[in-house]
């Protein structure tokens, strides 16, 4: 996404151009690139000009929304996701230190716009 902000005046961009930029293969952006296009965040274009362009403004859309689509939500530990995954979620002393953590993670996340990277 940052690449494609960076990018933007450019039109659209090949994910072999994005790969080779970012030191990424381009088969780990094919699978990066289908949850962006459901998300209504990314157009394609097809043909010998086509490749991928940020659908929306880099100003409106946050890095915690980008991570949302691509991971869920940033937790620290699995149990936070899922509780009865931890015998112990009932009496845990550090449970309330994770989410707290937790939090404060995925607050700083979406508080940063796409376009504020870009500076």
């Amino acid at each position: 996404m940052a690449d494609l902000a960076e990018h933007l005046d450019s039109g659209p961009i090949q994910l072999g151009d994005i790969a080779q930029r970012q030191g990424i293969s381009v088969k780990y952006l094919e699978q990066l690139i289908i949850p962006l296009k459901k998300a209504n965040w990314i157009k394609s274009a097809r043909g010998p000009k086509g490749g991928h362009i940020l659908a929306v403004s880099p100003h409106d859309i946050t890095i915690g929304e980008i991570v949302s689509v691509l991971e869920s939500e940033v937790t620290l530990t699995h149990c936070l996701d899922d509780p009865e995954t931890c015998e112990r979620h009932d009496t845990c002393k550090t449970r309330e230190v994770w989410i707290k953590a937790t939090k404060a993670i995925q607050d700083t996340l979406h508080a940063v716009k796409l376009s504020e990277i870009m500076k």
